[in-house]
């Protein structure tokens, strides 16, 4: 009983540290979400060029950092015209380039561990742009669409294709402060909450169960700890793999990755594990169903290819710069809630999630939250425009496993 305790109270604290990070991540990115329409970001991601990819990894940053809505939201970029390469690189920023994961890495592990997440996602993106252009077929990408088309549900399918945005004219700040843009942006936040949480409270528990109960001595041998350049070496090739097992999708990841850092990983091997929500298995089957088994295996290995080397050139380069954190200090928060600057954060964060929460259910947002599995055909529009799309799956996305 004592090991189940010691275990809850890490992940408990763990909590406690990152709430009103969430909040502020989740707000700024419904805010976003409100006022930036769908339409207008296929539009932008025709081809596969630098500028393009780069307006793809910034539309992705904007947008829903849950792993499984990521995957959705590009097979339907990807279907209504958006280029491959494209659709893939706005995938992988809006898991690994979004302010809320920048602000928990922060908080939990360093701004070392941001700055690394936030220079390796682009070269990410960059690795995978120039595997794509020497690997990536015409016949993979024509069979990949004929299977796209095809429209399986694979998880989170309503919340990708609902456009909540906004649709009145005027600048940005009133169509925000509008009464619309209240409510989209309240509607958003609760959705997001909802599409991530599963994730995230695993992530917790399970990291909090390595935390307790698996001896530092094993990650030590494993991430070969008391050899520097084999463990510089092992780091990266080994970190996905781990994420891989770990069925952990985007920011749950985090509670584990510090973890593994305090256990022996190299920073490399922490950046590519986080890289790595992408490949976790149930999204990896995801990936079969969308694109057919072919393309999951191509995505899979160049994804795989890329986050290495992205590993690599980070662990690398800040080595240089002698700005990797040194690994003893790295702490597990195990202190609970004291009144300290995290504290008042968290109160002013919860009172303006409380009040987006009020604003959701008042206004009708509890059926949508019941279409959050949808079909991935049906046009979702915010409530009280057009059509409300039918409800297929369960109410969050049909992901259990």
């Amino acid at each position: 009983m004592h090991a189940v305790l010691h275990a809850l109270s890490i992940a408990g604290s763990m909590t406690w540290e990152i709430t009103w990070a969430l909040i502020l991540g989740f707000a700024l990115s419904a805010v976003v979400q409100a006022v930036v329409r769908k339409s207008t970001i296929v539009a932008l991601l025709g081809d596969d060029r630098p500028r393009t990819l780069a307006v793809a990894a910034g539309l992705g940053a904007a947008s829903s950092s849950c792993s499984y809505a990521a995957v959705a939201l590009a097979r339907s970029l990807f279907r209504k015209g958006a280029n491959f390469t494209a659709a893939m690189a706005f995938e992988i920023a809006s898991t690994n380039l979004v302010v809320e994961l920048g602000v928990i890495l922060a908080l939990l592990m360093g701004w070392q561990f941001t700055a690394a997440e936030f220079i390796g996602g682009p070269i990410m993106i960059i690795m995978l742009a120039v595997l794509f252009r020497l690997f990536l077929r015409d016949k993979l990408v024509r069979q990949a669409r004929e299977q796209a088309e095809r429209g399986l549900a694979g998880s989170m399918e309503g919340h990708a294709t609902m456009d909540m945005s906004v649709h009145r004219e005027g600048s940005f700040t009133r169509r925000l402060f509008s009464r619309e843009g209240l409510t989209s942006t309240a509607h958003v936040f609760v959705m997001e909450w909802a599409a991530i949480l599963r994730d995230l409270v695993v992530g917790l528990l399970i990291a909090g169960a390595i935390a307790a109960w698996v001896p530092d001595s094993f990650w030590r041998t494993f991430f070969f700890d008391s050899h520097p350049l084999a463990s510089k070496l092992w780091g990266p090739l080994v970190g996905p793999l781990v994420a891989i097992a770990s069925f952990v999708c985007s920011i749950g990841n985090v509670p584990l990755a510090v973890v593994l850092w305090k256990g022996g990983i190299s920073f490399g091997g922490v950046v590519a594990f986080i890289f790595a929500d992408l490949l976790i298995l149930p999204i990896l089957n995801i990936y079969r169903k969308y694109y057919g088994a072919k393309t999951a295996a191509f995505l899979l290995g160049t994804f795989y290819l890329a986050m290495v080397i992205a590993g690599y050139i980070v662990e690398f380069a800040f080595d240089g710069l002698g700005l990797i954190p040194d690994q003893t200090d790295a702490k597990i928060p195990m202190e609970g809630i004291s009144w300290n600057y995290t504290t008042w954060l968290n109160i002013a964060f919860l009172t303006l999630a409380a009040a987006l929460l009020v604003r959701f259910v008042r206004t009708g947002g509890l059926s949508m939250l019941r279409m959050m599995g949808g079909s991935p055909d049906t046009g979702h529009d915010h409530p009280g425009h057009t059509q409300h799309p039918h409800e297929t799956g369960d109410a969050h996305g049909g992901h259990h496993h």
